[in-house]
């Protein structure tokens, strides 16, 4: 098991708590089968929609058992220790969804290199995979996708995509660097929000 398809499979984690708890947040409770499907498109969809412009086929998910098995078991566990979470983490959505997109940006950059696709499309590529699901996650529960929040949340993204190229040039060690890219991508989503950064507005 390589660390890649290590993170991958805790990204589909994190991105199906985060499905899930969205679902539950809008008191889903008596449509179990209505939250496994957005825990599901929310843990999937941003790699879908990667592999899909890449046409790299079979998908991931597809291919292998074990995303399902992941999701399955992330999905249930949100049910059951969500009073937890939500006594004990203040905003528990926001949390697992700013780990997810640290993780799948770097893995869906990183998805993309291996295919042979030039650096920058790879950026974008990698931004994709991050996003793509939170927009199927909001939009499926009927809230405003939060790559409109007011606080940035594209920007971490891009800027942990391109310091994680930086550092391949480098030779960094290519763990550390998933490590570090990801993790400064959650830290500057997590301090956007804190204090409130946001990007000039365009005038009308």
């Amino acid at each position: 098991m390589t660390i890649w398809y290590l993170t991958d499979l805790i990204g589909v984690s994190v991105f199906a708590i985060s499905g899930a708890l969205s679902a539950l947040s809008k008191k889903m409770y008596h449509d179990l089968i209505g939250v496994f499907f957005i825990g599901f498109l929310t843990a999937i969809g941003g790699g879908t929609v990667r592999d899909v412009i890449m046409n790299a086929h079979p998908i991931a998910w597809i291919r292998d058992p074990n995303y399902l098995i992941v999701i399955i078991a992330s999905v249930i566990i949100a049910v059951f220790c969500r009073k937890w979470w939500m006594g004990a983490l203040q905003r528990p959505l926001l949390l697992f969804d700013t780990i997810g997109i640290g993780l799948y940006t770097i893995l869906g950059l990183q998805k993309a290199l291996i295919t042979g696709v030039n650096d920058w499309a790879a950026i974008l590529l990698g931004v994709i995979s991050a996003l793509f699901g939170g927009v199927i996650r909001d939009t499926m529960v009927n809230d405003l996708p939060i790559i409109f929040d007011r606080q940035l949340y594209v920007t971490p993204c891009l800027t942990g995509a391109i310091l994680y190229q930086l550092g391949r040039s480098l030779d960094i060690n290519s763990t550390l660097n998933l490590l570090v890219s990801a993790g400064i991508i959650a830290l500057f989503r997590l301090l956007a929000i804190r204090y409130d950064w946001s990007l000039p507005r365009i005038q009308d």
